[in-house]
């Protein structure tokens, strides 16, 4: 077969979920042949955009699409500064339109690519959120009524800066407008709703809970302990990336398993935590690390250490980026569970192919390459949003202006 080139590079911007995502569509010099890869850094997408088209585009034209190693290398270091989220996610988009491409012309699926199945279905975990109690409580039954079996519970967003009664704040004159919360107040709260899901539901579940980087290591330690009792699944994102180094004391303090890596973008962040058995799970978003092909080693380094695989799953990651990141779910054999916010109908609309869930576990299609496709037309339907910041600007109960 003659050498297949890539031909050209578009970048679409759609939001059928009312999120901005990207999404890359790489063709070759095979008429009919492309690849398709996620590229979803929504709060910045704008960003992204650009270093596609100005950059990578330009770079890549003419590339061997065989060659993704060499291709992932090169446009790593092609801006001589990397590994930050904007030009990860930009690399990203290309690297899994690629493997898109090599499973479409292998006629397999990627997983089969990556070494076969390890398992038939990929167990998922959902997120019950509310502004009280009992509005979790219902989020979490009617998950269970579909089959779900994993839950991660929160209660008034990331560090519970609800409208309710369990915090009570009072500002400097003058403050600044932002997401507000009282550390304190958030650790009580979650004891409270965690208490209550166990009382009232039981513990024939199992649960998860996301501090978001919300807590002063200190707190965090005091919050682990707390959270002993209710035998959680895992404790997401308890420090935040320039904290992991505490990952050893809270090792060797709690017995809760530590899950980390949303916020992860270098490898310097994570090496030292999994080489250390410091945490349990890694959770990078895969499209902020630049695509499948470092997803792939982190997955067998962690693999080597006994640190199991929990991708981020959320809704500002296409449906092709969650397909890819199942892929590996598949075929990881030190998958641990994988993180699912859903899919509305004009998302499966615009991107045929979703991944389909069934009481508790995620399936794939057996498409050659990443399997899902992307509608053109139907994206135009959906355009980009203006989309709602204020969760990011999280600020103490004196004002101060903290990282989410």
């Amino acid at each position: 077969m003659n050498t297949v080139t890539i031909r050209d590079i578009k970048v679409f911007v759609t939001a059928p979920h009312n999120i901005n995502l990207v999404v890359v569509k790489v063709l070759t010099s095979e008429p009919e042949l492309y690849g398709l890869g996620c590229a979803t850094f929504t709060w910045r997408y704008k960003a992204v955009v650009t270093a596609i088209e100005e950059y990578l585009r330009p770079f890549l034209i003419g590339k061997n699409v065989a060659n993704i190693e060499d291709i992932w290398q090169s446009a790593m270091g092609s801006s001589y500064w990397r590994n930050g989220p904007v030009l990860n996610n930009a690399l990203s988009g290309v690297d899994e339109a690629l493997w898109d491409i090599k499973g479409k012309m292998a006629n397999m699926p990627l997983y089969d690519l990556f070494g076969g199945k390890c398992r038939e279905g990929i167990a998922v975990y959902r997120h019950a959120d509310g502004n009280s109690i009992k509005e979790v409580e219902e989020k979490v039954l009617g998950f269970m009524d579909q089959g779900v079996r994993y839950i991660r519970c929160h209660m008034g967003t990331y560090g519970g800066n609800f409208d309710g009664t369990m915090q009570t704040m009072v500002h400097p004159m003058n403050s600044p407008k932002g997401a507000y919360y009282s550390p304190k107040d958030y650790m009580k709260s979650v004891v409270k709703l965690l208490e209550h899901i166990r009382n009232d539901i039981g513990w024939n579940l199992e649960i998860m809970h996301d501090v978001h980087e919300r807590l002063s290591l200190a707190d965090t330690l005091d919050f682990a302990k707390e959270m002993e009792q209710f035998k959680l699944f895992f404790l997401e994102d308890s420090l935040a990336p320039d904290q992991s180094s505490y990952f050893e004391f809270l090792r060797k303090q709690t017995s809760v398993p530590l899950a980390m890596g949303e916020l992860l973008t270098n490898p310097i962040e994570w090496r030292i935590m999994v080489q250390n058995q410091w945490i349990d799970f890694i959770r990078c978003h895969l499209s902020d690390i630049g695509g499948l092909t470092p997803a792939r080693k982190l997955a067998a380094f962690c693999e080597a250490y006994q640190v199991r695989t929990a991708w981020h799953g959320p809704n500002d990651l296409s449906p092709v980026g969650m397909a890819a990141q199942m892929h590996l779910d598949y075929s990881s054999s030190n998958f641990g569970i994988q993180e699912f916010a859903g899919f509305n109908e004009e998302e499966e609309e615009v991107f045929p192919g979703c991944p389909i869930v069934k009481d508790g576990y995620a399936y794939l299609n057996d498409k050659p390459g990443i399997g899902v496709d992307f509608d053109e037309k139907a994206s135009k339907k959906y355009p980009c949003v203006n989309m709602d910041f204020s969760w990011l600007y999280s600020r103490l109960p004196d004002g101060t202006a903290v990282r989410p």
